[in-house]
């Protein structure tokens, strides 16, 4: 698929999606969002990607939505405001459901809709000068949509704050608050973000997707004997697979396992 939005680039193992509409500060419109769905669809699912960064180019990682794509809201019907607004939450349920592992790489300034991109990423490394604000409020919206991503990243605590006051935070803060968990100088984010991935292909890639799955299976799950069952059954069906019985050998004979040679 030729993207009018991004660009994508290959390295082995490794492929980046990178927000590339500058001009409007990454801003996402119908069409971002349909391609950054379909990205991380066609990514997600190719054998020889094991991690997927998703970062931007210019001064700012995304400012949320495009102001010509806002306008348009203004005429659409209830109808065509679900249509548009279930096409967002399609996308991101994607990206965190996403089979591979997603590192955001935040570069710069983070607004709106750009806090539920990096919310719905696995791991999160960003500039220490990138700033987060969640600003709906202060054109009479609600930050609906990504909020099952935002607070599951920032908690309810921070989200009562931030979605009602649309104050400005910086990566720091987001950092306390769990949005952030590395913070790196503009000379260093490349390098953070490589030892990031560094550290995600030397496991297993079938584990590294069932880790992925087991966290948003027990999340915020009462501790019953059925949820202990489960954890059971997880970890006798990962023993018996076939890279975790390598993993396991390996181990125990001192060698590398067969996914990194």
């Amino acid at each position: 698929m030729t993207y009018q939005t991004l660009t994508i680039q290959r390295a082995p193992q490794v492929a980046t999606i990178v927000l590339n509409r500058p001009e409007v500060r990454n801003a996402f419109n119908e069409t971002m969002i349909a391609e950054i769905t379909h990205a991380f669809l066609e990514l997600g699912s190719a054998a020889e990607v094991r991690a997927i960064v998703l970062a931007a180019n210019g001064a700012a990682f995304c400012a949320g939505g495009d102001l010509n794509w806002m306008k348009a809201m203004a005429d659409y019907t209830p109808e065509q405001n679900r249509a548009d607004a279930a096409q967002l939450a399609t996308m991101l349920r994607t990206i965190y459901q996403c089979p591979k592992p997603v590192i955001a790489k935040v570069q710069g300034d983070c607004y709106a809709g750009g806090l539920g991109l990096v919310s719905a990423c696995d791991i999160v490394a960003a500039v220490d000068t990138a700033q987060f604000c969640l600003s709906e409020v202060k054109i009479g919206l609600i930050p609906a949509t990504i909020s099952p991503y935002v607070i599951k990243s920032i908690g309810e605590s921070a989200a009562r704050r931030y979605f009602i006051t649309a104050e400005r935070f910086s990566a720091e803060t987001a950092q306390r608050h769990g949005l952030v968990h590395e913070v790196a100088a503009a000379e260093k984010l490349d390098e953070c973000v490589n030892q990031l991935l560094k550290a995600l292909l030397a496991a297993s890639p079938n584990a590294v997707t069932e880790a992925k799955r087991l966290v948003r299976a027990i999340a915020g799950q009462p501790l019953t004997e059925t949820l202990i069952a489960d954890t059971v059954e997880d970890i006798a069906k990962i023993r018996a697979s076939t890279e975790g019985r390598e993993g396991v050998r390996a181990f125990l004979e001192k060698r590398k396992p067969s996914w990194l040679q």
